[in-house]
């Protein structure tokens, strides 16, 4: 029921007078006086319309900012430097990270308004009040824009601006992110006559979290202005327009998606133009920024960040697992994975899974058989094992590089001005890797000379590494003995080896 006014009533006398100044018939009168007050009872009816509308949504706003009040009213006020526990229903538990985390704590945990610390607490920003779904561990940012929003009318492009206040710093968000396999947020832009982008003209975009303007509105291609039915192909207007917005059809219509480039996330400033017409009008709904999963780290840490990722926070020098061996690095846990200086190499580190190094020899009895393995007679050390006496082969246990070192005693007979001599080789998998050879002339019986032979080699765990008599020239020479065969493991590849 519509109710007129003073000033209603006198604008319908006004029409009366104007009538019966005119000279109309009475049922002239009547039926002009009739179709102007339907006309004035339709106008009134479409702006209360609109005005009851505007009421619905600053209601749902208002109620959404009185539960968000409500609930942080409830809670007592987190400082990282003086709390270590939040209470909940169920006892006690730490402020972990990420609702994941406080999940995974507590299992019996229902889904709610939580304390989390993304970048670890005692360090950094304080602690964030968010709201985590325990159904599915993923972690909610509120803010101050999640009720639908109308942008009015204007004409520029970006004439309504709106930038968006989230319940975390942007330290704490970028944290998330990077402890989180993927975040996402969605967008919705309810629109008549308002194109977010027209004849090459860019009227609506929004602003990541550098503040550099966006113009896509789903998905992770950051490259190209297209909406969720650009994606699907089936835009009201397609394949002419990638976003419904963008049609030019005088009708309601819509478009939503959801960013998923975490990277880019959270949004932080929504900017919207060209609701020019009489007929046009905009309204968005930002969803809340919602980071789940995590990113894992399997075995050895590689890294300062895997070493955040795991929940360290003490600054200070940590080991972790190099490309092919330990090595020693400076984390600065007060800052960010993204941020400089947060890592500092200082150098390998001399780990080894297992200890290798021998020492074998072989006495006085001749040698003097040509390609087969040269065996010993006594094992002075063989830390590992991997030495065999008998065979006389070397086993690597481990990938790495080691250190060979080989001296024996060259036994030679009378002999005349000829050279005589002796060569040893030594063999990886049965391939020749190197050699030595001593030559003598004008020999007498008992005359020694001694022969040295050393080798840096990579081998691959379960390579085999041996000696033995590659020639002999000249009858009665031998080897005499092997004061010393020697190696060690001189560095692991930790990587192949773990």
């Amino acid at each position: 029921m519509i109710r007129f006014s003073r000033i209603h009533l006198s604008f319908l006398l006004f029409i009366c007078s104007t009538c019966l100044t005119a000279g109309f018939s009475v049922e002239e009168q009547l039926t002009q006086i009739r179709e102007n007050y339907v006309e004035l009872k339709n106008n009134l009816e479409s702006k209360v319309v609109q005005l009851e509308a505007k009421v619905v949504q600053l209601e749902e706003k208002v109620q959404h900012q009185e539960s968000l009040l409500i609930a942080l009213q409830s809670q007592q006020p987190i400082s990282s430097k003086s709390v270590s526990a939040i209470s909940q229903p169920s006892g006690k538990i730490y402020v972990l990270r990420t609702c994941r985390e406080t999940r995974a704590a507590d299992p019996s945990l229902s889904s709610g308004m939580y304390w989390v610390d993304p970048d670890g607490q005692g360090v950094g920003d304080d602690p964030i009040y968010v709201f985590c779904n325990m159904a599915t561990g993923s972690t909610e940012i509120l803010h101050d824009t999640e009720s639908k929003t109308d942008v009015g009318n204007c004409a520029d492009p970006g004439c309504y601006s709106k930038a968006i206040k989230y319940n975390a710093t942007m330290r704490q968000i970028m944290a998330l992110a990077e402890l989180s396999n993927e975040c996402h947020q969605s967008i919705r832009y309810d629109c008549i006559s308002a194109p977010l982008e027209i004849n090459g003209i860019t009227y609506s975009w929004w602003n990541d979290r550098d503040e550099k303007p966006q113009y896509f509105w789903s998905g992770s291609n950051s490259s190209v202005h297209t909406c969720q039915c650009g994606l699907d192909g089936n835009c009201v207007e397609s394949p002419a327009v990638t976003c419904n917005c963008d049609s030019g059809l005088p009708t309601l219509l819509a478009d939503s998606g959801v960013i998923t480039v975490k990277n880019l996330l959270p949004i932080t400033r929504l900017n919207f133009g060209r609701t020019i017409l009489d007929v046009s009008s905009g309204q968005y709904t930002l969803g809340r920024l919602e980071c789940s999963g995590h990113m894992a780290v399997t075995g050895m840490p590689k890294s300062c960040e895997d070493l955040w990722r795991i929940g360290h926070t003490l600054t200070g020098l940590y080991s972790v697992m190099g490309t092919a061996m330990v090595e020693n690095v400076y984390c600065d846990f007060t800052k960010l994975p993204s941020d400089a200086g947060f890592e500092k190499w200082m150098g390998f580190a001399d780990v080894q899974s297992v200890p290798t190094y021998f020492l074998v020899t072989k006495d006085s009895s001749s040698f003097n058989s040509t390609n087969i393995p040269i065996s010993y007679t006594t094992e002075k050390l063989n830390i590992g094992g991997a030495m065999n006496l008998s065979s006389g082969k070397f086993t690597a246990p481990r990938t790495g590089t080691y250190f060979f070192s080989f001296t024996g005693l060259i036994g030679y007979p009378t002999s005349s001005s000829s050279m005589i001599g002796l060569q040893v080789q030594i063999f990886l998998n049965g391939v020749q890797i190197g050699y030595s050879w001593t030559d003598e002339a004008n020999t007498v019986t008992g005359q020694e000379a001694p022969l040295v032979l050393q080798s840096t080699v990579n081998l691959q765990a379960g390579d085999q590494v041996w000696l033995q008599i590659a020639s002999i020239a000249g009858a009665g020479v031998k080897l005499y003995s092997v004061p010393a065969f020697t190696g060690w493991l001189l560095q692991e590849n930790l990587s192949q080896s773990m």
